[in-house]
């Protein structure tokens, strides 16, 4: 059976989403069609909104409504630290933690051949203009995962940054707080032996 066109147009816009297959799509498909009007209503505005009103940082990358974001120009921040983190959403998680005061900047992604991304597809450049102009940095903190394009990333990083004489860390990685050494894998546990710290 086939659906009318106006659902089967919203299951293809819900597959568009990442992790939404045919069959989530059809669910939610099927769940906003029973949705109150005002709501879907809502919906549509907030998804216009989002997509009209949000932009980029002209100075850190961050998604942001006004340029530069409330982060670039809080003075308070501390300006010698600059946590390089991959997508925007990173932002959001370091400063749920309340312990991180200084600066970012978001890469929008990672150096991955198989995507065919390279150093000149993020933010890099806007990072080394940043740090040339600012003589106030003195340390970036990469943040990227620990993925392959996320190591190989971090690495091209440092090597770019470094002769500038920019300090240049990585976050640890290693054992998650409250996990059991049995349960970890190989690399998790070689990292947590390379990062280990003098008590």
């Amino acid at each position: 059976m086939q659906y009318p066109e106006p659902i089967a147009q919203l299951i293809d816009s819900y597959m568009k989403l990442p992790g939404i297959g045919q069959k989530s799509a059809t669910r939610l498909a099927f769940f906003t069609i029973d949705m109150a009007e005002d709501d879907v209503t809502a919906f549509s505005k907030a998804l216009v909104s989002a997509k009209r009103d949000l932009h980029f940082c002209s100075i850190c990358g961050n998604i942001t409504e006004s340029d530069p974001c409330s982060i670039c120009t809080d003075k308070t921040r501390d300006q010698s630290h600059v946590l390089v983190v991959e997508q925007a959403k990173d932002i959001m998680v370091m400063e749920k933690m309340k312990e991180y005061h200084g600066l970012y900047h978001v890469l929008q992604g990672v150096m991955s051949p198989i995507e065919g991304k390279g150093p000149e597809d993020l933010n890099i450049a806007s990072l080394i203009n940043r740090l040339q102009k600012n003589p106030a940095i003195k340390e970036v903190i990469i943040a990227t995962n620990a993925t392959p394009e996320g190591e190989a990333t971090a690495m091209y990083l440092s090597r770019l940054i470094k002769p500038a004489g920019i300090k240049v860390t990585r976050l640890a990685h290693g054992l998650s707080v409250g996990s059991d050494i049995e349960y970890a894998d190989e690399m998790t546990l070689f990292k947590a032996v390379e990062g280990r710290t003098e008590m």
